[in-house]
């Protein structure tokens, strides 16, 4: 059975910000990166939450991330800009991105800026948020290693491509993040380490056939060349309309990797990853008050329809906000990201949090 501990999130918050600047960060910028983490652990998202530390350790330490960098502007036309990155941290490249998306579209109705040679930027709902909840729309993707199969192949070419949209404000703000691939790399690394096998149809080996094994998945994804990967969004072949998953990890590859000039998936080798970052205003559509006001009523109708399994009707978000509101103080991890906390305590002389028993959440 799997074991998993709370861990308090002012320790955690602490503990990380002094990792990173140990690793050569700013304090703020070393509180922003702990907090894109600690957001997503709090929503529910395991996957881009703490247990992504070790894969930005390893990267800081190989030089693969420039903790210096800060993005600058490439070319920058009315509502449209470009950015490079410089190998830096994607949380810190992506804030500024959307930061400059959102000042477009209040000067044009709408910003698009999109980035190249970044580096994993956590949750694209992140900065989908940033706009949405400043009165925007709000929309993030990014590319990454090949990691997904086209459909009737058995090689990976683009990555789990995630596209992000939030609009609206508060308990009914609506944010939609998902990869194009059936479920993102982070949730096989985490059935990896608690040792589970996969459950659903997720990936594929060399020759197209499902595999199961997430460990087994790991080791041929991270194989030089790469061998098989992950399904695209309906799954492999075109039963279940894999194709219109392929369809869309393409549209993120040409937002992403085309625009901004930078690599593909297909050329990555665990950097220079390319993001793109849109905001809209709704001045022209009635107003921020007006289409959230529509928004809420969207999604009160959706959650007021019966269920025909026993499980509530919920719009997107919904799991994610309710688990936002539960983990206010403690954020729950596995035994073995809460053992990787504390070797990276150890490299980099900064005390782990400890483990809080029930009854001290008591």
């Amino acid at each position: 059975m799997t074991e998993y501990v709370q861990i308090s999130i002012e320790t955690l918050r602490t503990f990380l910000s002094r990792v990173f600047v140990s690793r050569g960060f700013n304090a703020a910028d070393a509180s922003f990166i702990a907090d894109t983490l600690i957001d997503a652990d709090r929503r529910g998202i395991s996957s881009h939450g703490v247990q992504r530390l070790a894969m930005y350790d390893h990267k800081l330490r190989h030089g693969m991330i420039d903790p210096h960098a800060h993005a600058t502007v490439v070319s920058d036309v009315k509502a449209c800009a470009v950015l490079d990155g410089h190998s830096g941290m994607g949380q810190l490249i992506s804030r500024d991105a959307m930061e400059l998306a959102i000042s477009k579209a209040r000067d044009h109705g709408i910003g698009i800026v999109a980035v190249r040679d970044s580096n994993h930027f956590g949750t694209a709902g992140f900065y989908a948020r940033m706009a949405a909840d400043q009165g925007l729309v709000g929309l993030a993707s990014t590319n990454s290693n090949p990691l997904t199969v086209p459909t009737h192949a058995g090689l990976p070419a683009l990555g789990s491509n995630p596209i992000a949209f939030a609009v609206g404000q508060g308990d009914d703000q609506l944010v939609y993040d998902a990869a194009t691939s059936t479920v993102s790399l982070g949730k096989i690394e985490v059935l990896v380490k608690l040792g589970q096998p996969i459950e659903g149809d997720w990936a594929v080996d060399g020759q197209g056939r499902i595999n199961h094994d997430s460990a087994d998945v790991m080791d041929k994804i991270k194989a030089t060349p790469r061998i098989g990967g992950l399904t695209p969004l309906g799954g492999a072949g075109e039963t279940n309309a894999g194709y219109k998953g392929y369809g869309l990890a393409l549209m993120v590859e040409t937002f992403t990797g085309i625009l901004s000039g930078g690599l593909l998936s297909l050329d990555m080798q665990g950097q220079h990853i390319c993001h793109c970052f849109a905001a809209i205003s709704l001045e022209a559509f009635g107003g921020a008050p007006l289409v959230g006001s529509r928004i809420a009523e969207l999604s009160r109708r959706l959650r007021s329809m019966p269920s025909v399994d026993g499980h509530d009707v919920l719009v997107p978000g919904d799991k994610e906000n309710t688990a936002f509101r539960i983990n206010t103080t403690t954020v729950t991890v596995d035994e073995a990201t809460f053992r990787q906390l504390a070797k990276i305590g150890e490299r980099t002389g900064v005390t782990a949090p400890p483990a809080i028993t029930l009854d001290e959440r008591l």
